[in-house]
C-alpha cells in the first residue's frame, strides 16, 4: 500500500510559499530524503486551515482571473501551475449522501474503479474523515497489459485518508479500489511529473476475477501516430517502425502495428502482425496471435 509519512509538525505556510519551497526542492520521489521534505510542506499547507476556503471564495466571485484547468475530472481543483516537475492540487470526495454523487454516479469520482497509477504522488487528508481505499500491491513487469490478463495483486487492508493524514502513493506498485468517504472530504496532493511517464502504462483491474481490464492512460501521442501512419508518409512508416519495436509503452507499440497494418491487406497484414509476435512484448504476442486468427478466417 502507499507509504505512510509521519510528520507531526503543527507548523503552517501559505499556499504560495508551499509551491516557491516545492519547485525548489525538486520533489523526486524514489528519493526518501526528497520525499521527507515534500511531505514536510504538505504537512504545512495541510495546517492551514483556511487557504482553500479563499481560494474558492475567489474564484467563485470572480476575483481571480483565470482558472488553472484541470484534466482530472469534475473534483479536481489545480493548485498551482507545472513547476519544475511537480504541482498541487485538490480533490474533493463526496459522499454517497451529497447531491453531487446521487446525480452523477459513483464512476464519475472513480469510486469502485480499481486501478494503479502511471506516476507517483504526495497526498494527505485535508477535510473530513477521507475517502477509503482497499489497497493492493503487484509487479508491474509481470504484467503485459491485455483485458483479462491474470494480475498477481496482492490485498494490503482497508484504510481511510483521514485529516492530516500523509502518504505516498508509488508508480507501478500501489493499486486501489476507491470508496465513497462517510461524509464530504477533501485530499490535497503534490503531482510528481516525469516526461517519460506517458510512455508507460496505468492499468484498471477486476478485483475478484484478479485480472486486468484495460490501460486507463490513453494520449494524444497514439491519435497523433495513428493519423501520421494513416498519410502514408515514409517518415512516418519509418517511425512506427521505431516505436513497435522499440518504445517502452506496450500500448504504443501496440498502437503503431494497428495503424500499419490497417493499411495493408491480407497478406502484408499478416506478415507485419508476424513481426509483431517476435518483439519479445507478451501483448504484442498475445494481440497478434489474434489478430493473424482472425485473418485466417
Amino acid at each position: 500500500m502507499p507509504q505512510i509519512i509521519d510528520n507531526p509538525s503543527d507548523k503552517s505556510c501559505s499556499l504560495l510559499e508551499c509551491i516557491e519551497a516545492l519547485a525548489q526542492l525538486e520533489f523526486d520521489p524514489r528519493d526518501a530524503a526528497s520525499t521527507g521534505q515534500a511531505a514536510m510542506w504538505l504537512r504545512r499547507l495541510t495546517n492551514n486551515r483556511t487557504f482553500l476556503a479563499d481560494l474558492l471564495i475567489d474564484r467563485l466571485s470572480g476575483r481571480v482571473p483565470h482558472e488553472v484547468d484541470s484534466g482530472y475530472g469534475p473534483q479536481a481543483i489545480v493548485l498551482s501551475p507545472l513547476r519544475r516537475n511537480m504541482f498541487l492540487r485538490a480533490n474533493i470526495w463526496p459522499a454517497e449522501s451529497d447531491l453531487c454523487f446521487r446525480n452523477s454516479g459513483a464512476k464519475s469520482f472513480v469510486y469502485g474503479v480499481p486501478h494503479d497509477h502511471n506516476f507517483s504522488f504526495l497526498t494527505s487528508g485535508y477535510i473530513g474523515p477521507g475517502y477509503r481505499s482497499d489497497y493492493y500491491e503487484y509487479d508491474y513487469e509481470d504484467v503485459a497489459g491485455y483485458p483479462g490478463e491474470p494480475a498477481p495483486l496482492r490485498f494490503v487492508e482497508r484504510s481511510a485518508l483521514h485529516e492530516g493524514k500523509i502518504m505516498l502513493y508509488r508508480a507501478h506498485v500501489d493499486v486501489h479500489s476507491q470508496l465513497p468517504p462517510e461524509s464530504l472530504s477533501v485530499s490535497l496532493n503534490v503531482m510528481h511529473v516525469d516526461p517519460s511517464q506517458c510512455w508507460f502504462d496505468q492499468y484498471g483491474f477486476d478485483l475478484e476475477k484478479r485480472e486486468v481490464t484495460r490501460v486507463l492512460s490513453p494520449n494524444a501521442t497514439e491519435a497523433f501516430l495513428r493519423v501520421a501512419v494513416a498519410s502514408g508518409a515514409e517518415e512516418a512508416l519509418d517511425f512506427a517502425d521505431w516505436v513497435g519495436r522499440t518504445h517502452p509503452s506496450e500500448r504504443l507499440r501496440l498502437a503503431s502495428f494497428e495503424a500499419r497494418a490497417a493499411t495493408l491487406g491480407g497478406n502484408e497484414a499478416d506478415e507485419l502482425w508476424r513481426i509483431a509476435e517476435n518483439t519479445g512484448s507478451r501483448l504484442l504476442e498475445y494481440i497478434a496471435g489474434q489478430r493473424r486468427a482472425a485473418l485466417m478466417d
